[in-house]
């Protein structure tokens, strides 16, 4: 098909990229550290790693990896936050030839033993702050080894047992647990310092580097098996379209969004190493005044999130106080944009915030606005060097320029399938190496795309496709709106009708005036017929708006109808 996206590149960005060109991620990454050996790599809690001292760390985990009896193929749980031990282990894993699975610490234990049965994990890395939750799985899984940490680890005495005193006996944040065998973290490293000299494992671009577990908010989380030449091809990728703009050596990245999420991994960490960036590991950035103290303390020059993540931050005291000179990229991603939130951190920031698009089954990244635009577009952007995107309608046929359909994607970032769920990797992903995505999408004659919403989530009112961004889009704008999300509910004369649930910016809005103002944006069907408010809105970890919770909290409640 032809690439029409393609001459909407920044200039010096490439068409094409070599998925093959590096042997495994493992390569990547010891390429950047033999490069820039005394950079400051990764801080996090006021405590900086150069490449040179995460190289170290690394092989120390890798030497008490082969001297657990764990090799290549097997499978390592990363259970913990944004912390210095997470680049460290996830380094020495992937040295090892282990495939890592990356494991969300505020998982219950009901989900956590199912992402740890289905990958047959035989390690996990966790903080101790989840232990508790791992205690209560553990016996039902096929986990041998335990490495627990804590959140000082990383840290010089006597400020580790500072920070170790207040989370475990001032804040009381970590439950009291027991699991036989477990073995601290700086024991592990000790054991592994001390092993015989672990030999290089030979990894070739087929064999799996991650289980990147997803879906797990709208039924049983499934494993995207993510190959080392999938991860390669990615991060080539992110660094073709940022390199134009990137300078070596001198990159400070703010990493609020976790390392064991997709987005934050790819980008953050793997490609900004190519830089010889610092990584400014944010661990807790929901605590927004203490992430403004980061900011304040760091003259950054990129940072990625979440559109609730910068809506938080500008809402945050202290943040119009921050120097922003430095900055040169601002991207979010993970869900959609809005306006609202992009204009005013335009305003505030004089940067402007470009969307990118990508899925966990992409490795991530798929589209991203060229970083020369110089305002928001509402669009994703092109899609990236050698990756191919076209819309369809529901039997599969290619649609013209502007007309909404399915998104599908082809490329070497495509993951090669669902871990033991051939039936349903075979429901999105065909013969020929298309993926169909699930999001409702449209193209311009220019290549971009942009996001119409989630298949899924579309509503139907009489007849007619009402899309919850777009609702929640209109919304936002309201100047005493702080957050919206959108769900369809049942009605008797309309099949379904659009509800919105609100959090309030002003605590003088009412229904009445949201009603008027939606009147003036929205045709007839698109109009909310129930509007309800809310202290807050149920998110996942990264802060995208959950919208099954959304609707099983919300669907049946109260709110005014019209």
């Amino acid at each position: 098909m032809e690439r029409i996206w393609l001459e909407s590149y920044t200039k010096g960005v490439p068409h094409d990229i070599d998925p093959d060109g590096y042997p495994s991620l493992v390569a990547i990454i010891d390429e950047a550290i033999a490069r820039f050996p005394d950079r400051p790599a990764f801080e996090n809690l006021g405590v900086r790693i150069t490449f040179g001292e995460l190289d170290r760390l690394a092989k120390d985990f890798t030497g008490y990896l082969a001297s657990a009896g764990l090799g290549r193929g097997d499978r390592i749980a990363l259970m913990m936050p944004n912390v210095l031990q997470y680049p460290v282990a996830l380094v020495g894993a992937l040295r090892a030839g282990l495939v890592v699975v990356n494991t969300n610490p505020l998982y219950t234990a009901r989900e956590l033993r199912h992402q740890l049965v289905d990958s047959g994990a035989r390690a996990i890395v966790a903080l101790e702050n989840f232990g508790h939750v791992l205690e209560e799985c553990i016996d039902d899984t096929g986990i041998e080894r335990v490495v627990v940490t804590s959140l000082g680890d990383m840290l010089s005495f006597p400020q580790n047992m500072l920070v170790n005193f207040v989370v475990r006996r001032v804040k009381k944040l970590v439950p009291p647990f027991r699991i036989d065998g477990a073995m601290r973290w700086k024991d592990a490293l000790s054991a592994g310092r001390n092993a015989a000299a672990a030999g290089a494992v030979e990894l070739a671009g087929e064999d799996l580097a991650f289980l990147q577990y997803t879906g797990g908010t709208t039924g049983v989380a499934k494993g995207a098996m993510l190959t080392h030449r999938n991860m390669v091809a990615n991060v080539l990728q992110v660094d073709g379209f940022l390199r134009p703009f990137a300078r070596e050596g001198e990159e400070v990245v703010i990493t609020a969004l976790p390392l064991y999420h997709i987005f934050a991994l790819a980008v953050n960490c793997l490609t900004y190493m190519r830089f010889g960036a610092l990584g400014v590991l944010v661990t807790n950035p929901r605590d927004m005044p203490g992430f403004v103290r980061i900011l304040k303390g760091v003259r950054f020059t990129a940072i990625t999130g979440v559109n609730t993540l910068f809506n938080g931050l500008m809402n945050t005291r202290g943040f119009d106080q921050l120097d922003f000179s430095a900055m040169r990229i601002s991207v979010g991603g993970g869900m959609a944009v809005q306006s609202a939130v992009a204009e005013r951190w335009k305003e505030m920031t004089g940067v402007t915030l470009l969307e990118g698009y990508g899925l966990t089954e992409t490795s991530p990244c798929v589209c991203m606005n060229p970083l020369h635009i110089g305002d928001f577009t509402g669009m994703i952007g092109v899609p990236m060097a050698s990756t191919e995107c076209r819309v369809v309608d529901e039997a599969g046929g290619a649609l013209p320029v502007d007309t909404p359909g399915e998104l599908c994607v082809r490329g070497p970032q495509v993951m090669r399938g669902y871990w033991k769920r051939p039936e349903e990797t075979a429901a999105v992903l065909d013969d020929e190496g298309w993926l169909r995505t699930g999001d409702i999408a449209e193209m311009d004659a220019r290549g971009f795309v942009r996001i119409v919403d989630r298949k899924k989530d579309m509503i139907l009112v009489s007849g007619f496709n009402v899309y919850p961004n777009e609702v929640e889009e209109v919304v936002s704008q309201h100047p005493e709106v702080a957050e919206v999300g959108a769900i369809g509910v049942a009605d008797e004369l309309s099949g379904e009708a659009v509800k919105i649930v609100v959090v309030k910016r002003s605590p003088g809005l009412t229904e009445e005036s949201l009603r008027a103002y939606c009147e003036e944006q929205l045709t007839g069907y698109k109009r909310p017929r129930h509007i309800e408010f809310t202290d807050a809105l149920p998110k996942t970890n990264v802060g995208k708006i959950l919208r099954r919770e959304l609707r099983e909290r919300f669907a049946g409640s109260g709110g005014s109808g019209a």
